[in-house]
């Protein structure tokens, strides 16, 4: 061979390397993502760091790794990962945005309205982040520049309401109250469903005692986001008032029932139990207070008068010397105790705090009489004035509550919905772990008899993929490696099959439905008539088409062989439960909702204990608008212990 060639050679295998390298770092990224868009966090961290440990100058694995660490709360660490991925490419919109979602979390306001201003340059027209760059000034208290910035965004989006809620949140900042009712009516105008404004608007009236006015915008509030504990707080405080006591009970009822650990909620209901004579329930709520804030001496007298008119009268005493301990001048509080010890006998208490009360106000009230709850005054939460203790609480400034936007978390992970079809059943070395689900049992012959064959790993049926943790993701490769390794040693063909099946699996424990793929691709040439493999092969491709079509890709074609592989093993084994439940998921997607009912009620028919069956059938008939079946497909679904169901039934009787 000349030189010549023997160069050619040599250049060409390095190119080939070279390329294949790139291939590889690309595949990794890819899983990566692909993880990151099935909530696998933790798992997709290990394959951006082997991308970095490959490829370290790359911008994309060290962005990719920041949202992975910004979606477990891991801020500082994203932040990090963002300065190393602008380092290596300063010009990537997505990573500033990140950078910046970051700061804001860390509330880093300074840094995040940088990175704004740097991203503005090379996305002038992204929206986005004009309006998290705004709410960064108003939590800076730059009013002045947010106010100009706002002004300019009003100049491109004319129909934006929610520019005129930030612009009200500024003026209500600033006292200028006027200003502010300006601007959330005028964002009204422009959106009259848009219920945090009518919040906002209520916000104001609940300021200037405008009650009747107050409880009519927080009924619109509560219509458009039935979910908000904190506009049923303001509604009972309105309802209180009104002396619409029934009203505001059951406001706050449901405030609690929407967010259990509500400040305000428990310690204005107990109150508001008090005046009704409730008593004992009223105590509750201030424990339920003092196991939030042991400390709240406000709550500590409340409950002491409480125990004083239960009979319950050392613990009242216990809670009323607290309080005169850090109040050692609280008349009222002394007057009480001195009551209390009268009624148990101990008379040399009594009088020494009666004189006590005496000598400093010769004028003091008939002591044991509890004052009616006093509606038109309110305390603010910070006001620890004991004599306002029988007082409505309000919090010391009620801010609106903004969102910030962030267009990288679309287009990287599934946001998931209220009515979002249970998934497929694969194959996996873990078992259906449900709490709710305890007796079921998922089984199929195929699959027992591969388990009764390899005697290695036993394989599940499992519809339920968990995320694992680095140790869990760390064993899986290392045994993926073994199972590599072993493959050349062994001389069994058979037992060669079976350990390529069972890397497939492996693979799609860790996400990579690539390489799944081509192991069952791999198996299926050899056994062309192995259900499991026709099965795992097509939920692999599905999971896969699943990420690549939120990327923008079509995945019709996908899709198709998906659908063969399924129609294919059904031919082989016309009587599997989950087969016919998987295929009818896919129609489902597809929207051919007709077809998936009839594939949903041949899995039924065949295992009456499937309960996803029912609840996929469920969601299929809401579409065709057949009402009553879809709730009693949904009501099953939720006696099997998919609880997910009732929501759903609520959300459509209603």
């Amino acid at each position: 061979m000349s030189f010549r060639n023997i160069l050619f050679t040599i250049l060409f295998l390095v190119q080939s390397h070279a390329a294949f390298s790139q291939y590889k770092v690309d595949r990794l990224i890819t899983i990566g993502r692909s993880a990151l868009y099935y909530e696998d966090y933790v798992l997709s961290m290990q394959y951006f760091n082997q991308a970095i440990s490959a490829k370290p100058y790359l911008y994309e694995p060290w962005f990719y790794r920041g949202v992975a660490k910004y979606s477990l709360d891991d801020f500082a660490g994203a932040e990090a990962d963002c300065d190393e991925a602008l380092k290596r490419n300063p010009y990537v919109v997505n990573v500033y945005e990140l950078r910046g979602i970051a700061r804001i979390q860390q509330k880093k306001y300074k840094d995040a309205i940088s990175d704004y201003d740097t991203a503005l340059k090379y996305d002038p027209m992204n929206r986005g982040l004009w309006h998290n760059r705004v709410l960064c000034n108003i939590r800076d208290e730059n009013f002045d520049v947010a106010l100009a910035q706002i002004d300019t965004m009003l100049t491109r989006w004319k129909q934006q309401s929610t520019l005129y809620l930030m612009k009200a949140d500024i003026y209500m900042q600033k006292k200028d109250t006027t200003a502010a009712v300006e601007a959330l009516d005028k964002g009204l105008e422009i959106d009259p469903y848009d219920g945090q404004a009518w919040s906002a608007r209520s916000i104001i009236s609940l300021s200037r005692s405008e009650w009747k006015e107050a409880e009519g915008m927080l009924e619109k509030a509560i219509h458009l986001q039935p979910k908000q504990a904190n506009n049923y707080i303001n509604r009972a405080l309105a309802r209180c008032n009104l002396n619409n006591l029934r009203g505001a009970m059951s406001d706050y009822d449901k405030a609690l029932e929407i967010d259990p650990n509500n400040f305000l909620g428990h310690y204005n209901r107990g109150l508001l139990r008090s005046e009704v004579g409730d008593d004992n329930r009223a105590i509750t709520d201030f424990d339920f207070v003092l196991r939030l804030e042991p400390d709240n001496l406000m709550a500590l007298f409340n409950r002491a008068v409480l125990l004083d008119k239960t009979g319950d009268l050392k613990a009242a005493i216990r809670d009323y010397s607290k309080v005169i301990k850090e109040y050692p001048n609280f008349w009222t509080g002394l007057e009480y105790r001195a009551a209390c010890y009268r009624k148990l006998g101990m008379t040399k208490q009594a009088e020494r705090d009666e004189f006590t009360v005496f000598k400093a106000r010769l004028d003091k009230h008939l002591y044991g009489k509890q004052p009616r709850l006093s509606r038109q005054q309110m305390r603010k939460r910070s006001d620890e004035d004991p004599e306002k203790y029988n007082q409505m609480v309000v919090e010391d400034t009620q801010e609106m509550e903004h969102e910030y936007q962030s267009n990288y978390r679309g287009r990287v992970q599934n946001r998931k919905v209220d009515m979002e079809l249970q998934p497929l059943f694969s194959l996996s070395f873990e078992p259906m772990n449900d709490e709710l689900r305890t007796s079921y049992i998922a089984f199929d012959r195929h699959v027992e008899a591969f388990n009764q064959r390899s005697h290695a790993r036993t394989i599940y049926i499992n519809n339920k993929q968990t995320a694992l943790d680095e140790d869990e993701s760390e064993k899986y490769f290392i045994y993926i490696q073994s199972l590599s390794d072993s493959i050349g040693s062994l001389r069994n063909f058979q037992r060669i099959m079976d350990v390529v099946f069972l890397r497939a699996v492996a693979f799609t424990v860790i996400q990579n439905f690539d390489e799944a793929i081509n192991d069952l691709t791999t198996y299926l040439q050899e056994d062309t008539a192995s259900v499991p493999a026709l099965w795992l092969r097509a939920v692999s491709q599905s999971r896969m088409n699943n990420f690549m079509a939120s990327e923008g890709v079509n995945v019709a074609l996908k899709n198709v062989n998906v659908m063969a592989d399924f129609n294919r093993a059904l031919a082989l084994d016309p009587n599997n439960a989950y087969l016919l439940y998987n295929r009818g998921t896919l129609y489902a997607q597809q929207q051919e909702y007709q077809k998936a009912i009839e594939d949903f009620t041949r899995a039924i028919a065949l295992d009456a204990n499937l309960a996803e069956a029912y609840y996929n059938r469920g969601l299929c008939a809401i579409y065709l608008k057949q009402t009553k079946a879809a709730v009693r497909d949904l009501s099953k679904a939720g006696e099997l212990g998919l609880y997910t169901a009732y929501s759903i039934i609520k959300k459509f009787r209603n």
